[in-house]
């Protein structure tokens, strides 16, 4: 793993496509991600970004944006009034491209000062996205910024099994990811789960089950047809990732499957479904055509 430290000169990205959706902005403390090996980086959708690895193979390297922090106090203010230009809620997803608890980050500790900052700077709506039980470490500061602002946890949970067939294992097994879930929601805090991409699901009914007594408030549910910036899929299936999918469940390879298992998850959790799930807009149940009527 080939680690440099880096200096930035912009932390919070005006967001465009897919995110505009769902913040004004993105804010990542680290270029590349050390779960990049693991079964999430085979599914992960920034492996394809050129402009991101600039050569380099996804998983193999990790940029440090040391000084993100600093650029934060310095461009929040001008980026807290563009926002307000258009109209919408300073919002950040931290992160869109990499996860902020990844390994480095104990050593680094750049999303831990980025979290302090906000502590002073504070955004209108902050969402953190991790895969990682290291977002613990930063529980104390999370409950403070909840208090200040409308915050949100996802917690990537791509379905019921810790790993496909053929592919690595993730960074923490769902078992612990579902207790980061109760963690979270014991101290009153919105927890989503992020299915995101699908993974097929052992048994859909149980898993659902086990999100609602956790505490989550909702689940996010994103197929990579679409999710994967290409309308067919076509990124994706680049990768091993559809093969262990098809090993599975071959019914997960289409865009049907999103729909099937968000309508099971519905009879437990509001569900949402792609951007407008990660934006917070979610439903409970399907509306039928009487009930339109």
């Amino acid at each position: 793993m080939e680690i440099r430290e880096t200096y930035c000169t912009s932390i919070l990205t005006r967001t465009s496509g897919y995110l505009r959706e769902v913040c004004s902005h993105s804010l990542n403390p680290y270029v590349g991600c050390g779960y990049g090996n693991s079964s999430c980086g085979e599914g992960c959708y920034v492996r394809f970004n050129q402009w991101l690895l600039r050569g380099r193979q996804w998983g193999s390297f990790v940029d440090v944006k040391v000084n993100a922090d600093k650029v934060y106090y310095k461009t929040v203010q001008a980026e807290r009034r563009w926002a307000a230009r258009r109209g919408v809620p300073f919002s950040i997803f931290f992160s869109s491209s990499t996860d902020p608890w990844q390994p480095v980050e104990r050593k680094f500790r750049v999303t831990h000062r980025v979290l302090n900052a906000m502590l002073e700077e504070v955004p209108d709506i902050l969402i953190l996205q991790t895969h990682s039980s290291m977002i613990l470490e930063d529980m104390k500061c999370i409950v403070a910024l909840d208090r200040l602002c409308d915050l949100r946890v996802h917690i990537s949970i791509e379905g019921d099994q810790d790993s496909l067939p053929g592919l690595p294992p993730p960074p923490c097994s769902v078992g612990q990811r579902i207790k980061l879930v109760k963690e979270f929601a014991l101290r009153g805090i919105t927890v989503v789960v992020c299915m995101s991409p699908l993974y097929p699901l052992k048994d859909p009914n149980y898993f659902f089950t086990r999100l609602a007594g956790s505490g989550a408030s909702a689940v996010v549910i994103d197929h990579f047809i679409g999710g994967d910036g290409t309308q067919d899929g076509s990124r994706t299936r680049r990768t091993r990732l559809p093969l262990a999918m098809k090993s599975f469940d071959e019914q997960a390879l289409e865009l049907s499957y999103r729909e099937k298992i968000a309508t099971i998850a519905r009879n437990y959790l509001p569900v949402g479904i792609s951007a407008p799930g990660f934006a917070g807009v979610y439903s409970s149940k399907m509306v039928s055509i009487t009930e339109k009527t």
